[in-house]
């Protein structure tokens, strides 16, 4: 269950951003800058962070917690790699998707855009270009001064993403926080920390090789 709950939780988290709504002219230029400065911060070939994740099915109210490492190469490509509570990697090369877990001796194999399409599953992080192009976005007021809030409503309805809060930092422009809704009120909270940016990462990482005895699981589109 606890495997489940974090691959819908990621599902459920997966990114992208839209364009900007017709706000009052301050609010305007403030995002404008705002997300200018977010994409200069990625505009390099990738960046790798750990996470930790945080997810809630609110109708069953069970809760799962989950930590690990993120590394991203742009455009499109992620490998997410839990180490805590169990080991688990989630691959995609923008084109398909393999998660993978040992203990199980599985691999379940789909098609990255239809689970990291249209900002889910985080995967604004592979391209923040995508930003402009999936979501209406606001200009919300933080709890904390040391960072701009942000929330993100798909262009496109969905079942899986209701919105994303994004938590970004006033200095750096560097994402820290990502909390995602979808219609059923479930909920997921990504905090990313120990950013390591500019890198360019092997794209053997992004690649996976079915191991022989493995079982796979084909992935339908959620």
């Amino acid at each position: 269950m606890a495997s489940r709950i974090r691959i819908l939780g990621l599902t459920v988290i997966m990114l992208c951003v839209g364009c900007l709504t017709a706000t009052a002219g301050n609010d305007a230029q403030a995002l404008a800058r705002i997300l200018d400065g977010i994409e200069k911060r990625y505009a390099g070939p990738g960046f790798t962070a750990k996470f930790f994740q945080e997810s809630l099915l609110k109708a069953m109210q069970i809760s799962d917690t989950a930590e690990g490492s993120l590394t991203v190469k742009r455009p499109g490509k992620m490998r997410w790699q839990y180490t805590i509570p169990d080991d688990q990697t989630i691959i995609t090369d923008g084109r398909s998707m393999w998660i993978f877990r040992p203990a199980d001796n599985q691999v379940m194999v789909g098609k990255a855009p239809e689970f990291f399409a249209g900002g889910k599953g985080a995967g604004f992080l592979s391209d923040v270009r995508q930003i402009r192009r999936s979501f209406t976005i606001g200009l919300q007021e933080a709890e904390n001064d040391a960072y701009y809030r942000l929330r993100l409503v798909p262009k496109k309805e969905s079942a899986e993403l209701a919105d994303v809060i994004l938590s970004v930092a006033k200095k750096s422009f560097q994402v820290d926080q990502v909390l995602t809704h979808n219609a059923y009120g479930d909920e997921t909270q990504i905090t990313l920390s120990d950013y390591q940016f500019n890198l360019n990462p092997e794209e053997a990482l992004f690649n996976f090789e079915i191991p022989e005895g493995v079982d796979v699981v084909r992935m339908e589109q959620p």
